[in-house]
């Protein structure tokens, strides 16, 4: 069980399935909606995934089509993607989780697209994209 909360703790959130995955996303999109060279995000079934608090709060903007970008519309924390074609599935932001996570397979994607001034110095496997 893994409990998650945005900066301003106004959203609050469960989620009841295992996290396996972690990646960091080094696409161009996801440094601008994060001000940073990547994020770490984690898929998740939707099913598991419940808003405990501050479900108002919850905003999404769409860069594009097909994929939802959810952040908290008070201090703007991301929270999660989400696709049209794929609802069972989210992407969340593991940097929102309040809870302790050690997953079993980390690996960063989208590398050809890495912030130019960051080294990628780790071990983690490295995808033009993301597998599978």
């Amino acid at each position: 069980m893994h409990h998650g909360s945005c900066l301003c703790r106004n959203i609050q959130y469960r989620y009841s399935g295992p996290i396996e995955e972690v990646s960091r996303c080094h696409c161009t999109e996801c440094q601008k909606a994060s001000g940073a060279a990547f994020v770490a995000v984690a898929p998740i079934e939707s099913q598991y995934f419940e808003i405990l608090k501050g479900e108002e709060f919850l905003k999404e903007f769409r860069a594009t089509p097909q994929k939802a970008r959810v952040f908290c519309g008070n201090c703007g924390s991301p929270l999660y993607s989400a696709r049209d074609d794929a609802p069972e599935t989210k992407r969340l932001r593991v940097g929102t989780l309040d809870t302790a996570l050690n997953p079993s397979y980390q690996y960063q994607g989208f590398v050809s697209e890495k912030a130019a001034w960051y080294e990628l110095s780790d071990a983690w496997p490295q995808y033009e994209r993301f597998p599978g």
